[in-house]
């Protein structure tokens, strides 16, 4: 018998799960992550007859009521017990810098938009000090009407294992636990995306003029003012320190019939670049005159 899946709905309803008798089968990182969490939990017995919860259909129904997954589990008892789990809701403030952070990343829009959870979503909540997945078990609060003392309990250990079947179809409902539902969550992804589009396609009031030689590539080199001859000097390049020797070898095709025409078009290229640099030493010891 398959176990209840989680709806957002108030009406139980007992659709199947992927739950195995090994566990959850291939599962997405992000219920790995949430799976860790009780799997760490030293009481091995416990989550033992848990999931046999689970997989047996012990929990009759799972569905969330605001911010929380409230469930009903089947015990010992007639009667079944009444399990909740909730998760410390993020504050405004907090949103606002998660939300900041995720529109400012067009990757993490796209895959949430995709329904996949980006494996470095928590940077984007590391903008606010708060983490998406609890860092421990005991961040998940829970609350079970049976007598067990112990927190979690069985029946909150298979209540648990469900969530993280339903986090596999669904990364949006860690989201909510935090929360912000999906509708939400998208709503205002988009609506910061769009004001970080308009802010980039509209010309700054304080940016800096270009300078008229960036339009005018004649004009880049030039410089009218006078100079004070004591701190100009004047001198050829070094040797080593034309455009040639700097580039070193290059790429020429070898040709069989004129082994030495490589060398005379080098050749050619250095006396080129010699006469120039002559030419540009005379034009500057007098004044810049042609």
């Amino acid at each position: 018998m398959g176990a209840a899946a989680m709806t957002s709905s108030s009406a139980p309803q007992t659709p199947a799960t992927t739950l195995g008798k090994d566990g959850l089968g291939q599962q997405p990182w992000w219920v790995a992550e949430w799976m860790e969490l009780i799997n760490a939990y030293r009481y091995k017995k416990r989550l033992e007859r848990a999931w046999t919860y689970a997989r047996e259909g012990n929990v009759r129904s799972i569905r969330f009521e605001g911010r929380r997954v409230q469930a009903r589990v089947q015990g010992t008892e007639p009667e079944p017990y009444k399990v909740k789990l909730w998760l410390d809701v993020l504050s405004d403030e907090d949103w606002d810098f998660v939300l900041e952070a995720l529109a400012g990343k067009a990757r993490w829009t796209c895959q949430l938009l995709a329904g996949v959870m980006p494996d470095d979503i928590e940077r984007a909540f590391a903008a606010s000090g708060r983490r998406l997945f609890p860092f421990k078990l005991q961040e998940v609060r829970s609350e079970c009407s049976c007598p067990d003392k112990a927190n979690p309990c069985k029946h909150i250990s298979a209540v648990y294992y469900l969530m993280g079947d339903r986090f596999s179809e669904d990364p949006f409902v860690l989201f909510q636990l935090r929360g912000r539902t999906r509708a939400q969550l998208l709503g205002d992804l988009a609506e910061r995306r769009r004001r970080h589009q308009s802010e980039r396609q509209q010309p700054s009031a304080a940016a800096t003029p270009a300078a008229p030689a960036a339009a005018q590539a004649d004009r880049w080199w030039s410089y009218n003012a006078p100079l004070d001859p004591d701190l100009v000097v004047i001198t050829p390049a070094l040797e080593g320190g034309s455009g040639l020797d700097e580039a070193g070898d290059l790429p020429l095709a070898a040709e069989p019939r004129w082994p030495e025409a490589n060398r005379h078009f080098l050749e050619g290229l250095r006396r080129q670049g010699a006469a120039l640099g002559q030419l540009a030493m005379a034009r500057a010891m007098g004044g810049g005159a042609p």
